[in-house]
């Protein structure tokens, strides 16, 4: 009998604490997109993949250099400079193939980095405004997003366009 009160009480709590939820969603993507900061943010970005294309670049110049006077000079090299020149080119090869690999994590290390102030000024302003709906979740809406329905009236994104002062389409 006893373990039927504590099933019937916990019951209880679990329905009144749902009940007493409001979630709602907001599509940060979009009001990221809608940021004047944002064309700063991605001009920055696409400075600093430049930068980092004419590193490529150079070594890339260099191992062609290494190539053209490798296949010059071919019949000129002794066995063991022609091997000392193959792994030369080799370990060139492999460096452009790291470069280029590195490239694309630092670009988006840099991405996340300068979006950073973005997402926290979003984060920020969406506080106010869930706590000032009464919303104990909010849902974001992603195409990772698992949310199949929700009801436009429980979307925050215009409401947090508005506290930003960006422009609602």
């Amino acid at each position: 009998m006893k373990n039927y009160a504590y099933i019937l009480v916990f019951l209880f709590v679990s329905t009144f604490s749902f009940s007493q939820s409001k979630v709602g969603t907001i599509d940060v993507n979009y009001i990221l997109s809608k940021m004047p900061e944002l064309k700063t943010v991605n001009d920055s970005l696409n400075a600093y993949g430049t930068r980092l294309d004419k590193q490529i670049t150079i070594e890339i110049e260099r191992y062609q250099q290494l190539i053209d006077d490798y296949t010059k000079n071919e019949s000129t090299y002794s066995q063991s400079t022609l091997e000392e020149k193959q792994l030369e080119i080799l370990t060139l090869e492999n460096n452009i193939n790291k470069l280029r690999q590195n490239a694309i994590q630092l670009i988006q290390l840099k991405d996340d980095d300068l979006k950073r102030p973005l997402y926290e000024k979003i984060g920020q302003s969406l506080e106010k405004v869930a706590k000032s709906g009464g919303y104990t979740q909010v849902l974001s809406l992603d195409m990772n997003s698992n949310v199949v329905y929700i009801d436009d009236q429980y979307d925050l994104t215009d409401s947090v366009l508005q506290d930003l002062g960006l422009p609602i389409d």
